[in-house]
Formats: C-alpha cells, sequence, structure tokens
C-alpha cells in the first residue's frame, strides 16, 4: 500500500478517536454539570444540561458516518477493523450516557426539597463515575489494557453506594411522607448513574478486546436496586 494512502488511512482511524475524545470530554462535563444544577436546584443550568445532550449526539452521528464510510473504502482486517468497531460501540455507550446525564437534569424541578445528605452521596456518586469515564477514555486514546481492566473492576463501588442511596432514602421516605416525592426522583437520579458506571465498564470491556482481542469474565453486579426498582429512564 503506498505510502500516502496509509497516511490518509491512519488520519482517519485518528478521527474516530478524536470524536470519542470530544464525546467523551462533553459527557464527562455533563455528568459534573446536571449534578451540580441538582443539588443548587439550578433550573437554568439544567436547561443548558438538556440542549447540550444534542452535541454528543451528533458527534455520535459523525463517528458513524466516518466508520461506515472507512469500512466501506478500507476494508479493514484484524486490529483495524477490531478499532472501528470499537469506537461504533464506545460512541454508543457515551452518547447513553449522555441521555442519562439530561436525565437527571430534567429531574431538577422536581427535586425542589431533598434531603442534603443525600445530595452530597449522589455527588460523591457522581465523582465516581466521572472518574472512571475519564480513566477509561485515557485507557482508550493510550491502548491501555490494564487500566481499562481496572476501570472495570471499580464499578463495584458505584453500585455499593447506588445501594447506599436507596436504602437510606427509603428511611427518609418512610420517616416523612412528605418526601416520597423528592425522595423518589432522588432513587432514579443514583439508578441513572449506576447505569452510567455499566457504560463505562462495557467501554473498559470492548477497549481490553480492541488491544488484546480477549474478553472480560462476566462480573457479578452489586446493584440490589434493580430488584425493587422500574429501569431509570
Amino acid at each position: 500500500m503506498p505510502s500516502h494512502t496509509v497516511s490518509a488511512y491512519d488520519k482517519e482511524l485518528e478521527s474516530l478517536q478524536s470524536i470519542i475524545a470530544r464525546m467523551g470530554g462533553l459527557a464527562e462535563s455533563q455528568i459534573a454539570a446536571a449534578v451540580d444544577a441538582l443539588y443548587k436546584r439550578d433550573q437554568e443550568a439544567a436547561q443548558v444540561v438538556i440542549k447540550t445532550d444534542k452535541q454528543i449526539d451528533e458527534l455520535e452521528v459523525n463517528l458513524e458516518h466516518e466508520a461506515i464510510t472507512i469500512l466501506a473504502k478500507r476494508q479493514p482486517m484484524a486490529g483495524d477493523l477490531r478499532e472501528i468497531i470499537s469506537a461504533l460501540k464506545m460512541s454508543s455507550d457515551i452518547e447513553r450516557i449522555g441521555d442519562y446525564a439530561k436525565n437527571i437534569a430534567k429531574r431538577t424541578e422536581a427535586i425542589s426539597s431533598g434531603n442534603i445528605r443525600i445530595l452530597r452521596s449522589i455527588n460523591n456518586m457522581a465523582l465516581l463515575v466521572q472518574k472512571m469515564l475519564k480513566d477509561v477514555l485515557d485507557a482508550y486514546i493510550d491502548g491501555d489494557a490494564e487500566k481499562a481492566k481496572d476501570v472495570w473492576a471499580r464499578d463495584d463501588a458505584v453500585d455499593e453506594l447506588n445501594n447506599s442511596i436507596f436504602r437510606e432514602v427509603l428511611t427518609y421516605m418512610m420517616e416523612d411522607p412528605r418526601e416520597i416525592s423528592a425522595g423518589t426522583h432522588l432513587i432514579f437520579v443514583a439508578k441513572n448513574l449506576e447505569r452510567m458506571g455499566d457504560h463505562v465498564t462495557n467501554m473498559a470491556e470492548i477497549i481490553h478486546f480492541q488491544v488484546l482481542g480477549e474478553t472480560l469474565d462476566d462480573r457479578p453486579k452489586k446493584d440490589v436496586s434493580s430488584y425493587t426498582v422500574v429501569e431509570a429512564d
């Protein structure tokens, strides 16, 4: 293959990586902004999060278009094919993370009250998810399978915090019926964050397979709230 062709091909693959990095960066910001708006009951900030979600959606469409073009034009095999398929799968996970951040922002108006202690726990949970997302994106850029596996293992902490919030909110709701409305929304907010963690875990599995061509074992979930709460949005 002529060198100029290889160079053009490399740039096409780098473009996919760049889009994933931009999507991931936006998703990180969206998580932080959504939870901050919730904590401060800032409806204007929540609306910004809702509107910004379109940027992630548009980037996903752009990546799909570029990936399909590369597949049709280059007919890649082996590692290159895994890289393109990985980018497609990861873009889908990031888009879903953005959707969950938007869902959290939408609940800002409904949670006009709410126990501050619970909101702090939700903020801590969001920070865990943000760090996982940042680290999995670094693992993707660096092609670091071990770092991806480390992120994959850390989802247990998100599940455990979700369980803790779930039990604590239920306690407040039973003690004071006036907390039921806000408490229900807070349970769904925590569930949204837990699902974000699951998508980051998916990304870690994708990266591990992309780099090594090996799948990770199924990791048992520690989220117990799913047994009593319907799927969050």
